[in-house]
């Protein structure tokens, strides 16, 4: 089996220690809280697993996308607030630096992304969300610089990030083909964070508006080429579905995990309720289809690992794995019955954290459209 290889049986192991030791104690109180893990955070770089896929020449892992996901899965399984905030550092920006940075770029800000430094993705505003085509930032050339001016919203990791990448627009006439990537410290006058937004789930990350006023950046800031940043905003996102496949795929893992624990000590009728045959029927059916989201996380993973085109396949993976997870953690609260309803387990985190998989980094909606698209429905 893939997952057998010893490379990849290391780092899940790794990553699976990490998540049982570090992240599952503070889970419940992250989320109580809405407290960022800084010091979770701290020891992810400390210990590689912020760039597990990052080349080992910059300071990274040297791991492939598999690697990536597999150890994704473990921090979700107890966590989905941490494993977004891996998510969109290594899956999303780390792997867009690496695909378009210039080499300059690359050796500048790859070995601090894997030393001490958070990145953000900053394309959704407003009123552009899957039709990035209606972006209103501008980033306006001026001599050997450009001025960006608008107001991103729900950027992950914003104000616990040092890199910021900004997708404004060059050229407005030309829509979607006018618009370009900035690499944009978080210090640069002009960038400013607003507050956290009150999320139902994945509570312990951080979500902000990201605001610009004459940010003014030197056109070495330019990530790609002048007006490609559409299309590798779409390459990054087809990564990151990846990553929020396998973050899906662990949610629903945890909570089965959290389940069969709690069905084989919970006595009702004089036996466990791992004895009864509609328990054990319904855990099975779950286990099954997680199963089946993993497999097409795996198999977008491989593709992508292989040189292959992996867009359809990542957005059937995240379809499928985020669809799979609202069911299982909706299923598992059941089997607890009124303790699933309280916070004295996790499965009610697990299902208010599912959600917002079938949303970010493209809606169900979104990922159906690239689907049908790719089996030739016009």
């Amino acid at each position: 089996m893939l997952e057998e290889r010893p490379e990849y049986v290391l780092i899940r192991k790794l990553a699976r220690e990490f998540a049982q030791k570090e992240v599952r104690p503070l889970a419940a109180e992250l989320d109580r809280t809405e407290r960022f893990p800084t010091e979770t955070v701290e020891k992810l770089f400390q210990i590689g697993l912020l760039g597990i896929n990052c080349p080992s020449a910059y300071g990274g892992q040297g791991g492939d996308t598999m690697a990536y996901v597999l150890a994704l899965e473990e921090i979700a399984k107890v966590c989905a607030a941490t494993a977004v905030i891996c998510s969109v550092h290594g899956g999303l920006c780390m792997d867009l630096l690496n695909s378009y940075g210039t080499e300059g770029q690359k050796q500048l800000w790859l070995p601090r992304m894997n030393r001490d430094t958070l990145c953000a993705f900053a394309l959704t505003e407003p009123d552009a969300g899957t039709d990035a085509s209606m972006l209103s930032t501008t980033a306006v050339r001026d001599g050997a610089a450009y001025t960006l001016n608008g107001c991103k919203t729900f950027i992950t990791n914003a104000g616990h990030a040092g890199l910021y990448i900004i997708l404004a627009s060059t050229d407005r006439s030309r829509g979607a083909r006018g618009i370009t990537a900035f690499l944009v410290p978080a210090d640069t006058p002009g960038l400013s964070v607003g507050k956290p937004e009150e999320k139902m789930g994945i509570r312990g990350s951080s979500t902000c508006e990201v605001v610009l006023e004459n940010c003014r950046v030197p056109e070495t800031a330019v990530l790609g080429r002048i007006n490609g940043g559409f299309r590798l905003a779409l390459s990054g996102l087809d990564c990151g579905r990846i990553g929020i496949g396998a973050q899906a795929v662990g949610i629903a893992q945890g909570a089965i995990d959290e389940t069969i624990r709690y069905v084989n000590t919970r006595f009702q009728f004089g036996k466990p309720l791992s004895r009864m045959q509609n328990t054990q029927f319904v855990l099975a059916s779950l286990q099954t289809r997680t199963d089946a989201a993993r497999l097409l996380v795996w198999r977008a993973a491989a593709l992508r690992d292989a040189g292959r085109p992996y867009g359809t396949e990542a957005a059937m993976a995240k379809l499928f794995a985020s669809e799979i997870a609202n069911e299982v953690t909706r299923a598992c609260v059941q089997l607890f019955g009124g303790y699933g309803y309280t916070r004295s387990y996790p499965v009610e985190r697990m299902m208010r954290d599912a959600k917002i998989t079938e949303l970010y980094e493209g809606t169900s909606e979104a990922q159906k459209m690239v689907i049908s698209r790719a089996m030739g429905v016009r």
